[in-house]
């Protein structure tokens, strides 16, 4: 059987699996061996290594073998969790993850060997009563011998207890016809069954899965207290499932208002098949370019049935509209995840990088359910990896440090997503020392980035500051950080996703740094503003209001010009002056100046422009900035008569 073409598949379910692994790993680090945890654990390997045998991968099988074996031994409370054996089960974790990727890559073989032999070291200490409950050392076999018996033991009914009467839950499941890779996708629905109770006995035995003969239907007998449509609902969400009967399960049932289980026998369920389908992201990429291009055409459209005042015309181009609207709604639901996709992987990063640093800290992940489009999710992984780095190792105190300050000796990091209008806020905030804004102010001095003059820094002077390329005050350069580039790095790639970094910190108590971004880079709602002969489009997620100038109360504040509204003085500024025009005679006759209060957070600030020709539906295309130019456009567009424009950066304005 040619496996190749199933490759990719394997590698999307394995990094699912990967993903379960680390943070079972990580749950029992912090709360020791429970059996859930490690049950857990062990049907995460447990399944990738049924998988990867189908497909072939034998350096995968062959380490999933030793550590399935391992943490048998945990399971069963013959090894104590201990800080050496978390060190060794997270080596084989990350050896497991590059031989994994490296399989299907078909790169050069990943050295599994030295791991392989401290997973059979430990287990055979253990097993000889170095680190469990006793016992003789067992008879050593070869790894062929091992898999033959366990596979034998899957296969065999195991003595259920005497106190049980019934013989369990009969499960029968058929795959859809033609499913990819259908072994694979079999032991998978057997690993969603394992999850409910004990698997006892499988028809035909699981090592069959992988042979060419397997047709994607098996039975298996599984004793434990889950439901009819507990199991069906559990087997169902491995996908590709078409049919599933089970016998002999309990189930609830009400009786003069009390609720009672019940075994059921000769009673197939019938609930409706989920239909889900993976589509690679450069599909669903091309869908959104090919839309953007629609909502060109669309607005091109409109602007010539403007000129030929057609009613018929005009009634097909609304229609066409709303379509064009509707599909670039669903093609923008499709694409969006939610942010536990990336999330997910950073708890593992901020354990790793405490222990190098010799530091306890907890990460605490909140609002994993907020969504993001996929391209957007892609990109924020990195700065986020340099927001928590930098917070563990100049954030986070040493544990000695926080308890003569009086503070748990765990640190605590909070990564965070929340939504706020048409933004997503990320944040990443620690309880730790806080920036040092005297050690900041000083190093500023030194190099000559600011005024020798000053004597303390606002938070926004205080996040120009740290964000200038390589700048740092770290003493000393770290594998974790102090090359001055992980404020930069995060900045640069913000702004460059039409989004802003706001940063807030107190000495003693932490520091806060949040980026707010766009839902999607695609496309956006916009407000054109003209001066002169150009038009600039400003995204309607930061417009509050616009007013004529004409009779406005305008006024200087300090020197600098201010706007008078409703009682709130905000800063004025003309967009002549930003992007480098000259400034408008205004004669008589001519149109009064038009102001944009845009608000970005808690500020706001009032854009005055020439004219505002409307709003438009945009789409965002991304350029590399001019080496020396003016840094405050996140992209261009094209308009519906189609002329280019720039779109601004809002928060270049404050």
């Amino acid at each position: 059987m040619d496996t190749s073409r199933y490759a990719e598949l394997f590698l999307t379910e394995s990094r699912e699996h990967l993903s379960a692994i680390n943070h079972a790993l990580l749950e029992m680090e912090q709360n020791g061996g429970t059996a859930d945890t490690v049950g857990a654990l062990f049907r995460a390997v447990h399944t990738v290594k049924g998988m990867s045998a189908t497909m072939g991968y034998h350096d995968v099988a062959d380490l999933s073998h030793e550590l399935e074996t391992l943490l048998e031994r945990v399971r069963r409370g013959d090894l104590a969790v201990t800080s050496p054996l978390m060190d060794v089960l997270f080596k084989a974790a990350d050896t497991l993850e590059s031989a994994i990727e490296n399989a299907v890559a078909d790169g050069p073989p990943v050295k599994i060997a030295k791991i392989i032999e401290r997973l059979k070291a430990i287990s055979t200490d253990t097993a000889s009563g170095n680190g469990g409950n006793g016992g003789s050392a067992p008879r050593r076999t070869s790894g062929k011998a091992a898999r033959q018996r366990a596979a034998k033991k899957a296969a065999t009914p195991l003595s259920v207890p005497t106190v049980r009467a019934d013989p369990g839950t009969i499960v029968k499941v058929t795959l859809v016809a033609d499913t990819p890779l259908p072994g694979v996708r079999a032991v998978m629905v057997l690993s969603k069954i394992r999850a409910l109770g004990q698997v006892v006995a499988v028809d035909p035995p699981e090592d069959d899965f992988g042979h060419d003969g397997f047709n994607g239907c098996f039975t298996c007998t599984m004793i434990g207290p889950a439901l009819a449509p507990e199991i069906e609902q559990a087997v169902r969400s491995a996908g590709d499932v078409d049919t599933v009967q089970i016998t002999g399960a309990p189930v609830l049932a009400a009786r003069r208002g009390t609720t009672v289980l019940q075994a059921v026998g000769n009673e197939e369920t019938g609930v409706k098949q989920q239909r889900h389908v993976r589509i690679d992201l450069r599909r669903l990429d091309s869908l959104m370019n090919l839309i953007g291009e629609l909502v060109i055409t669309r607005g091109r459209l409109f602007e010539i049935g403007r000129g030929l005042a057609d009613p018929a015309l005009d009634d097909s181009l609304a229609q066409a509209s709303r379509l064009i609207g509707d599909l670039q709604d669903e093609i923008m639901t499709c694409r969006m995840v939610p942010v536990w996709q990336v999330f997910d992987r950073f708890p593992r990063l901020v354990r790793d990088a405490a222990r190098t640093l010799g530091k306890d800290v907890t990460l605490e992940i909140e609002g994993k359910e907020i969504e993001l489009d996929r391209s957007m999710l892609d990109e924020i992984g990195d700065p986020i990896v340099h927001l928590l780095r930098n917070a563990v190792d100049h954030g986070i105190e040493t544990p000695d440090e926080r308890t003569k300050q009086g503070k748990p000796a765990v640190g605590r990091l909070t990564l965070s997503a929340a939504r706020d209008r048409s933004n997503v806020l990320i944040r990443v905030s620690d309880d730790g020392r806080g920036i040092d804004r005297g050690k900041v102010l000083r190093k500023a001095r030194d190099t000559g980035l600011i005024d020798p003059a000053t004597a303390e820094l606002t938070d926004e002077e205080l996040m120009r500051l740290i964000s200038k390329p390589g700048f740092s005050t770290a003493e000393a350069v770290t594998e974790i950080s102090g090359r001055g580039v992980g404020i930069d790095a995060v900045q640069n790639r913000v702004r460059a996703l039409g989004g802003s970094v706001d940063i807030r910190t107190a000495p003693g108590r932490g520091t806060t740094v949040t980026a707010r971004l766009p839902l999607t880079l695609a496309i956006m709602r916009a407000l054109l503003a003209r001066v002169a002969n150009e038009v600039y489009a400003i995204p309607m997620a930061h417009v509050r209001e616009t007013i004529s100038l004409d009779g406005a109360n305008v006024s200087t504040l300090q020197g600098k010009p201010v706007l008078l509204l409703r009682e709130v003085v905000m800063p004025l500024v003309r967009l002549r002056d930003v992007v480098g025009l000259p400034g408008r005679v205004i004669e008589a006759g001519d149109d009064a100046e038009q102001a944009i209060v845009v608000e970005l957070a808690d500020k706001e600030v009032a854009v005055v422009v020439d004219q505002l020709p409307g709003q438009q539906e945009i789409v965002v295309k991304q350029f590399d900035g001019v080496r020396g130019g003016l840094n405050l456009f996140t992209g261009a567009t094209i308009l519906g008569d189609g002329a280019p424009a720039l779109i601004v950066d809002v928060s270049s304005l404050f």
